[in-house]
């Protein structure tokens, strides 16, 4: 192999010095695979890493809404402001003229037609919890999307023949994020094609409520109901599926990123080729999972809660979530999976055939008798750098082909489910769980 080229003529020497084999391979393979620094520029590449990847992270801020504030002249700091501002303000307009109009239509305590206001759970996790959850994950998603594509340029995974075009991803994507068309799209989704105005106002045929009055020709939606079909849940709908469009454009960039021919090292303590930090990226999206899990808690709200139906009977329902968010944040990591299988392949054989070449030597020096008489064994750097070897090798053998970790997945489950968790209660009271619970973290105190 290329790599150990011209080595054979030097054996000798090396042997007759002391000096193992495997520290000037090794060095000489890391210095042939991973090219040094000023290949793509001086310095901890904070310069070209900002003329590359903008300042903001407009897949996550963009779109209709901030291209309306830019064209009445607001700048950067008076979006941000808006942003921050949006968190509380969104759910009080989607929420708080639903008080005013049930109470209005008579539905707000109590109603002739079903359940009133107040005590559709649903509705209130929706719009008071949900929706903000979806808008805080942007903000913690977009805290963490700029410094996980620095990484890329920072460990200098990307080839100088491939920057390029990893420059060109990354503005792909920024203006994909701040795409008014797609915004555009999403609203239309929501009025007409994805039919939710259709589904808003048949769901009152299958449980009377305060949005809708029953009539001979269907049900007929009250002020109220109007007002939550045609602004509230539009609002919720299209912080929802901008979060799903997002996804998509993170998931894109992965999959053209993988195709670059990323400089990943096979025995990185990271056990992923240098590519960690994309576990790190990815659990950002945690917030969006317990966004997602309250959606989940708010459906099962009102037939368990008003209804009293058993939690257990929607486990299918619930499995269902927790995997469709798996799928959603984890499975665009999938991208790298044929990379890291070759990168590992590349370094078993590699550091194979390294580990083979300094075990030879290694034999022949020290069980074989060629080492000098005035070198002694005890102490010898050959017997560490063995060890070395050995742990590199090791590395290699437990990389992983995706950049994905029992912890993340678990993570994100259990994300999901922390919203459930209060309905918990319709199956025990929360005095019996104590009480049980005592029991068990305090023998004798209860059976």
């Amino acid at each position: 192999m290329g790599i150990f080229a011209g080595a054979e003529s030097q054996r000798g020497a090396r042997l007759r010095m002391g000096k193992p084999a495997y520290t000037a391979n090794f060095k000489f393979m890391s210095e042939t695979a991973i090219p040094a620094a000023a290949a793509l520029g001086a310095g901890p590449l904070d310069a070209p890493a900002q003329a590359i990847i903008p300042q903001s992270s407009l897949p996550f801020n963009g779109g209709l809404f901030f291209e309306v504030f830019r064209r009445a002249g607001a700048d950067e700091a008076a979006l941000q402001r808006a942003r921050t501002v949006s968190i509380l303000i969104l759910p009080l307009i989607a929420w708080l003229p639903l008080v005013v109009l049930s109470a209005f239509d008579g539905q707000l305590l109590r109603s002739a037609t079903g359940t009133p206001f107040l005590r559709d759970y649903s509705a209130h996790i929706r719009l008071l919890v949900a929706l903000p959850l979806f808008l805080i994950a942007g903000r913690v998603a977009e805290a963490r999307i700029r410094p996980t594509l620095q990484q890329f340029l920072t460990r200098q995974l990307v080839p100088p023949q491939s920057m390029e075009k990893f420059k060109a991803s990354v503005a792909s994507a920024f203006r994909l994020g701040d795409s008014v068309l797609a915004d555009i799209v999403i609203l239309a989704l929501i009025y007409s094609v994805d039919l939710f105005v259709v589904r808003r106002t048949g769901v009152a045929a299958e449980a009377a409520a305060w949005y809708a009055n029953p009539s001979k020709s269907g049900p007929v939606l009250t002020i109220g109901g109007i007002y939550y079909a045609y602004v509230s849940l539009p609002i919720l709908q299209f912080i929802l599926l901008r979060w799903y469009y997002r996804l998509f454009i993170w998931g894109r960039f992965l999959r053209q990123t993988a195709r670059l021919g990323l400089r990943l090292i096979p025995t990185h303590a990271d056990r992923v080729g240098g590519l960690g930090f994309l576990i790190t990226g990815t659990q950002a999206f945690t917030f969006f999972a317990i966004a997602q899990g309250t959606l989940l808690t708010a459906w099962l709200a009102t037939p368990v809660i008003v209804g009293k139906a058993p939690l257990p009977e929607f486990k299918a329902e619930i499995v269902v979530v927790v995997v469709f968010v798996l799928l959603l944040t984890v499975s665009p990591l999938l991208s790298y999976l044929p990379v890291l299988a070759r990168t590992k392949r590349r370094g078993s054989i590699d550091y194979g055939a390294l580990a083979t070449r300094y075990g030879r030597e290694f034999d022949e020096k020290w069980v074989h008798g060629h080492a000098s008489s005035d070198e002694p064994f005890i102490g010898s750097a050959d017997i560490q750098s063995l060890a070395d070897m050995g742990n590199s090798y090791a590395v290699i053998a437990d990389m992983r082909s995706l950049p994905v970790t029992p912890q993340m997945l678990v993570g994100f489950g259990v994300a999901t489910l922390l919203p459930v968790a209060p309905l918990l209660l319709t199956l025990m009271p929360l005095s019996a769980i104590l009480k049980k619970l005592a029991g068990i973290l305090l023998p004798g105190s209860g059976n």
